[in-house]
């Protein structure tokens, strides 16, 4: 689906990076391995490549709130293919008080959660469209979730030490904004940006929370995360040339 096409995955050696970085390998593609843990990550670029058994996956570091990382980034990459064809945005970068309850939060690590999560979405895919926009064409996929639409519900968290953050509802809400602005913003340049908004992602959560979750679904309950990698493969594929900002929900019906 994605032969020889060249994409940037920024986060990619986290929990659901790595299965991205694989799906588009097997696709054909190159993938670029882009993140900040510089062991993970060329561990992760390394394991690749003998996965299929040959250079398809290369690591380089990032940071996405740090526009001059961004421009080093896009100049290697340039260097190594000649182009870029897609960004998934999908790093997740937060400060050492994310996760506390509503209540807990200081304005201060609020403005900085929203800011690196948030603000690193921006600034990679402005950098990105600067490039895009020279080439001639250009994709960008940024992951949200379904807590960027729907509300919390708080009552699967009961007796667990987990809450829903509410950075990371802000987050993913101006994620899906960010990426229909920037959609209708590209018209005419072919430039697409959609994203897509995976469900809860089974990471060794309490057993009461996966149950609590699983009431909400229809088949599966929280999803793996190759289980998203569909949706990814589809919109950096040329079957979605012509999907423009739209937000494809992979959540077992969750939101419903």
């Amino acid at each position: 689906m994605l032969q020889d096409k060249v994409i940037v995955i920024t986060g990619g050696a986290g929990l659901l990076g790595q299965a991205f970085c694989r799906a588009v390998v097997e696709n054909g593609a190159h993938c670029v391995v882009a993140d900040l843990d510089d062991e993970r990550g060329e561990r992760t670029a390394r394991e690749l490549n003998a996965a299929v058994g040959e250079a398809r996956s290369d690591y380089r570091r990032v940071d996405i709130n740090d526009a001059a990382s961004l421009e080093s980034l896009l100049g290697a990459v340039k260097q190594r293919f000649g182009r870029i064809d897609a960004l998934v945005n999908n790093a997740y970068p937060r400060n050492r008080s994310y996760g506390r309850k509503f209540e807990e939060v200081t304005r201060e690590d609020f403005c900085e959660n929203v800011c690196l999560h948030l603000g690193g979405y921006f600034l990679a895919s402005q950098r990105f469209i600067g490039f895009f926009r020279g080439q001639g064409h250009g994709n960008i996929v940024n992951i949200a979730s379904v807590y960027g639409f729907l509300a919390p519900r708080f009552e699967i968290y009961d007796g667990t030490p987990m809450t829903m953050p509410v950075e990371y509802a802000v987050i993913k809400a101006g994620v899906l904004q960010l990426t229909r602005y920037l959609a209708s913003y590209l018209a005419g340049q072919n430039i697409r940006v959609n994203a897509i908004s995976p469900g809860g992602i089974e990471d060794g959560q309490p057993a009461a929370f996966q149950q609590a979750y699983r009431a909400f679904c229809l088949n599966k309950g929280m999803l793996a995360s190759k289980d998203v990698c569909g949706a990814l493969l589809f919109l950096l594929s040329d079957l979605s040339a012509f999907v423009y900002g739209q937000n494809l929900v992979v959540d077992d019906g969750f939101s419903l």
